[in-house]
Formats: C-alpha cells, structure tokens, sequence
C-alpha cells in the first residue's frame, strides 16, 4: 500500500484525516509533533506528507525547509488555518507543494493528497472505475461508457464516495459530512436530491441503490 505521514496536534483532526485517507486506499502513519514526523520521515518512504503548520515543537514551514536542503523530495502538504497570501506564500517558498486552508472538504484533501503521491510517481492511479464509469480526481472529470458527462462539486463528490468503496454501504450522515462544508448547515433531504441528480446524469443502468434508512450503495444493476 502506499504510505501518507499526517502530522496534526488536534486529535479530532488527525483522526478524521488518517481515517479518510485510509478509506481511499493509503496507509497513514499518523503524528502529532514534529519529532514524530522525522522520525517517522527517518524511517520509511512515504509518498506525500501532510502537515499542520502550527505544531508543539515548531512550526512545519521550517521543518520542511530543512529537510527540503537536506535532500528530501517527498511531496508535502499544509493544512492551516492561516490563509493570507504571506502565509501561502511561505509555505511554498519553504518547500511545500500544495496548500489548503481549514476548514475543507475531506474530499478535496484526499484528491489533493492523490495527485500529489502520482506527481511523485508512487501513488496509486487517480482514476476510479466501477463498470463502465471512470472517474478522474486529478481532472476532476468523470465519464460513462467513455463519454464525459458534466457533474456538479457536490454531485461528483458524493459519487467519488461511493467509487471509494463500491458494494458497501454509504450512510447519508457519511455523505453529508464529507461531502458539505463544516460551515454549511444541509437541509432535509439534502443527499437524497443530489444522489435523484446524479442518478439521472449516469443514465442507465442503474448503478446508485438505495439502502432503505441508511443510504447509498454502488453495485451492479438489479442488486438487491
């Protein structure tokens, strides 16, 4: 499998992020200070680091420096909460390779983390298929029977969501909280809606089933 180092110091975070990264496929080593993170960094190959900026012992933008001058290339990843230009710009100059801002979509991070463990060349493929549907988290593209289709954000990251674990069930509350901003308050019946959209932009067959009380499944047409 293909290793993530987390480095977070919010647990509930961590826990969050590594758990997500491990649904879609990665094993995570997770830390909470920068100590951990080189030693873990010391010990293995990892194909993209993701960093909080503000840790206990320091902050990440000078650890990756450093290690950027020491030789490592290993793609790394800032999730903050600082969001000014200066803030972008520092992490870049320091030797990061992508930024986002908190809060986020898990969605968006683990499409993040994808494209940058491929750009380094051990990453898994950054499409998803099930049957005759393919969908591209780096171009954020998806196709049926090899035609492009037009997808809303919602729509094709709830579908992404399925792709992740097709035959299992996904519950609408694990939809809604991967799929919507923290920030953002779903009303009634929200998944369902999206999921009516999705299904009919898929065309048939049917392969959206749902799960009378829980949610969403993606299998074959005609499974129960």
């Amino acid at each position: 499998m293909v290793r993530v180092l987390v480095v977070e110091d919010d647990e509930n975070m961590r826990t969050a992020v590594a758990a997500e990264l491990r649904g879609a496929g990665f094993e995570v080593v997770d830390v909470g200070d920068l100590f951990a993170a080189d030693q873990a960094l010391r010990q293995g190959e990892f194909a993209c680091a993701v960093f909080d900026r503000k840790l206990p012992d320091g902050d990440a933008i000078d650890y990756v420096h450093r290690i950027r001058v020491a030789g490592s290339a290993v793609p790394v990843l800032f999730l903050t909460g600082l969001d000014s230009a200066a803030a972008r710009v520092a992490g870049f100059a320091a030797g990061g390779d992508d930024y986002l801002v908190k809060p986020f979509r898990v969605a968006e991070m683990t499409a993040r983390v994808v494209n940058l463990a491929r750009r380094a060349g051990t990453g898994r493929s950054t499409v998803l298929r099930f049957m005759d549907i393919e969908l591209d988290t780096a171009r954020r593209q998806t196709k049926r029977g090899g035609v492009l289709l037009t997808l809303s954000d919602k729509e094709f990251a709830v579908l992404e969501h399925l792709m992740l674990r097709p035959e299992q069930v996904v519950t609408r509350a694990y939809l809604v909280e991967h799929c919507w901003d923290a920030a953002t308050e779903p009303v009634a019946n929200v998944v369902d809606r999206v999921v009516t959209r999705l299904r009919a932009k898929l065309h048939a067959p049917n392969v959206i089933h749902p799960v009378r009380g829980t949610g969403y499944r993606l299998a074959a047409p005609g499974a129960s």
